[in-house]
């Protein structure tokens, strides 16, 4: 069952948002401020790549917020956020 619940889920990002509040600070920039590629940002934010727990950390303290702030877990069963930030 719990193998099950977990696969109904997905992590979302805020990361778009922020970068945009952040001077519009394009994907590339992101992605050199954190040493990873424009493609690695790009699938983040599209919900197609899960970052490591330590390139989320640092996606987060470069926005200078909390990882929750930033991600968040979507459950597709209810189309609706399972963890709020």
């Amino acid at each position: 069952m719990l193998l099950y619940t977990l696969h109904k889920m997905k992590l979302g990002n805020n990361i778009r948002r922020l970068r945009f509040e952040n001077d519009e600070m394009s994907q590339e920039e992101l992605a050199a401020a954190l040493g990873v590629t424009r493609q690695t940002i790009h699938s983040i934010e599209k919900e197609k790549f899960i970052p490591s727990a330590l390139l989320a950390m640092q996606i987060a303290r470069h926005f200078g917020r909390r990882v929750e702030e930033v991600f968040n877990i979507i459950d597709e069963s209810s189309n609706e956020q399972a963890v709020k930030p």
